[in-house]
C-alpha cells in the first residue's frame, strides 16, 4: 500500500478551473482543478458519468474528435500551457492516454501492438528493443503471447498490451482510464501492482480514472472525487480511505440506498465553505 506522495515534490500537471462543453451547449466539467506531482499516482474517482474520462481527454486534447472543447481555465504541463498542442505533440512531450476499453489493434500481434507505441521515437532500434524487454519484464504474460493476435487474447492481456504500448513511447505521465473495467479481481490487483512498480522503478507518473475506489485508494498517493462534473472532495489516499462520507458513498449502503454527496450533511457543510 502506498502512502502520501513525498513532500516538496514538483508539480508535473496542473489543471486549473477548467470547463468543458460538448456540441457548444452541454456543460460537462464545471470548474475542475487538480494536480499531479512528478513521480506520483493520482486517482480520479467517481461513478459512471461523473466526468472522469472527459477530464483525461481534456488533458490529452482528444476532445475535439467528439465535438468537445475546454472553454475556461488552463491545463499546464511542466510549466507550459498545453491546450494548443495536438495529441501527437503531447505524446512526444511524454503525455499518453490509455483509453477505456483496452483499445488494441486486433489484427496485429501483441508485439506489433507494443511496437506501435514507439512510432514517434528517434532514439534507435537498440533503445526500442531494450524498452520492449523492459515491458516483457513487467508483463511476462505478454512475452508468452507476443506472437498471438491481440484480438484473440483475454481482456486482462489486452489491458496489459495497452499499458505496455504506452510505455513504449517513453512517457513521463500516463493517463489511465478505468483499468479495472471488466476484469476479475485477481487481474485488477496484478495490473495495479504493475502500475505501482512502474511508478516506483521507472518514475512514471499516473493520473488514473477509476470507479473501483477501494483498489484505487490502496495504490494511489492522492485522490480527487468527481460528481456531476465537479470536484467534491480531495486529499491524500489515506485521508480519503478513512473519510466516513467516502466509506458510506462508495463502500456502504444506507437504508434508502446509495447516497449522493449532496445528501451528506458534512458535504453540504463543505460546500458552503467553498461557495
Amino acid at each position: 500500500m502506498l502512502d502520501a506522495a513525498p513532500q516538496d515534490t514538483e508539480t508535473l500537471l496542473d489543471v486549473n478551473n477548467i470547463e468543458v462543453i460538448y456540441n457548444h451547449v452541454i456543460l460537462v466539467l464545471k470548474g475542475v482543478s487538480l494536480s499531479v506531482p512528478r513521480g506520483g499516482i493520482t486517482a480520479l474517482l467517481g461513478g459512471n458519468g461523473a466526468g472522469k474520462t472527459t477530464t483525461l481527454k481534456a488533458i490529452s486534447n482528444l476532445l475535439h474528435s467528439e465535438r468537445g472543447e475546454v472553454t475556461k481555465g488552463s491545463i499546464i504541463y511542466e510549466g507550459e500551457r498545453i491546450q494548443h498542442l495536438d495529441p501527437a505533440a503531447l505524446v512526444k512531450r511524454g503525455v499518453i492516454q490509455v483509453m477505456e476499453g483496452r483499445h488494441c489493434f486486433g489484427h496485429l500481434t501483441v508485439e506489433e501492438n507494443l511496437l506501435t507505441g514507439a512510432y514517434t521515437r528517434r532514439d534507435g532500434r537498440g533503445a526500442i528493443e531494450a524498452d520492449l524487454d523492459m515491458v516483457y519484464a513487467y508483463f511476462p504474460r505478454l512475452k508468452e503471447r507476443r506472437k498471438s493476435q491481440a484480438g484473440y487474447t483475454s481482456g486482462g492481456e489486452q489491458q496489459m498490451t495497452a499499458i505496455g504500448r504506452a510505455l513504449m513511447s517513453k512517457p513521463k505521465m500516463i493517463l489511465l482510464d478505468e483499468p479495472s473495467m471488466g476484469l476479475a479481481p485477481q487481474l485488477v490487483e496484478e495490473i495495479f501492482g504493475i502500475v505501482k512498480g512502474l511508478n516506483e522503478n521507472e518514475g512514471v507518473s499516473f493520473l488514473l480514472a477509476e470507479q473501483n475506489t477501494n483498489v484505487a485508494l490502496r495504490f494511489a498517493h492522492t485522490g480527487y472525487i468527481l460528481e456531476s462534473g465537479r470536484v467534491v472532495m480531495e486529499g491524500t489516499a489515506a485521508e480519503l480511505r478513512e473519510n466516513p462520507d467516502v466509506k458510506e458513498f462508495y463502500l456502504g449502503m444506507s437504508d434508502a440506498g446509495r447516497k449522493s454527496f449532496r445528501d451528506v450533511r458534512s458535504y453540504r457543510r463543505r460546500k458552503r465553505w467553498l461557495s
